[in-house]
């Protein structure tokens, strides 16, 4: 276990490398968290709106993904928006940020009602296009370790899907599933790409994470002690640990007293070997 602690709904874990940190969000508790391992200290960062996901800056700070749109915030706390497409019931989820350092956030409505979310790619100017409409939980996306790959999960779908990905223009082409989960295996959640291209995803419900190879085959499952794992990422000084984040929402008291480790933040030391995040371009 990393970070003992009960989030509401622990989301989007990224490794800064820059400082040896983990950035992970608490999404209905506003809370940005920054975790560092060597001192073994969770700061937290209190945010205005709920947040989908945090990730770092190439000049210092972050970049987060609020309930209204992409706000960047300082070193020094200061706000400022960056895209504003507030719409009523929806609020900003998971966000990805690809080899050139362009931000892809998603939506989705608070009652998941379907077709009303979207993923949008936002370039460091500000300038925003939605490149994925009619999405219902808009979660995990990454990139194949060449960049010639994108993976992303609307989680009712079921499916890790992949799309054949255009980095010099920022464009996606050839939609098609990578893999299906069951439905008795819990829902696909957030998702991580490693070194030799497979790919980690956090079943919610599901009480494991699992990788995938780049044809699609299921290779490895990590049990885990939590109902709902979020999300992955690598991390740590040689990017071998997986950290994964998980949720308290929804659970009866019977199930909390069970897993006492809901809403923690778990590691999984030496899984695999990972690849350093990129930071946002803006």
């Amino acid at each position: 276990m990393a970070v003992r602690t009960a989030a509401t709904l622990g989301e989007g874990p990224t490794w800064d490398h820059s400082s040896s940190t983990l950035l992970w969000v608490d999404i209905l508790a506003s809370e940005v968290h920054r975790y560092a391992p060597s001192r073994d200290d969770d700061a937290v960062l209190m945010v205005p709106q709920h947040v989908g996901a945090a990730k770092p800056r190439v000049n210092g700070g972050i970049v987060v993904n609020l309930r209204d749109g992409i706000a960047l915030i300082d070193r020094d706390g200061t706000r400022t928006w960056l895209v504003y497409w507030a719409r009523d019931g929806v609020r900003g989820n998971d966000a990805g940020v690809d080899p050139s350092g362009r931000l892809w956030a998603g939506t989705m409505r608070y009652d998941q009602a379907a077709d009303e979310g979207w993923l949008a790619r936002v370039s460091g100017d500000g300038s925003a296009k939605v490149m994925v409409e009619k999405v219902n939980t808009s979660n995990g996306v990454g990139w194949s370790p060449d960049g010639t790959l994108m993976y992303y999960i609307d989680t009712p779908t079921r499916r890790i899907d992949v799309f054949d990905f255009d980095d010099a223009s920022g464009t996606l082409s050839g939609r098609r599933p990578l893999c299906v989960v069951g439905h008795t295996d819990g829902w696909p959640d957030g998702l991580c790409v490693d070194a030799s291209g497979c790919v980690w995803v956090a079943l919610w419900g599901g009480a494991a994470v699992r990788r995938y190879t780049p044809s699609g085959v299921l290779d490895r499952e990590i049990p885990l002690p939590v109902d709902q794992p979020s999300a992955c990422c690598f991390g740590g000084p040689d990017f071998t640990d997986l950290y994964v984040t998980s949720a308290r929402i929804g659970l009866s008291e019977a199930v909390l007293a069970a897993r006492p480790l809901s809403g923690s933040v778990l590691v999984v030391p030496g899984a695999g070997s990972g690849l350093p995040s990129v930071a946002f371009a803006g």
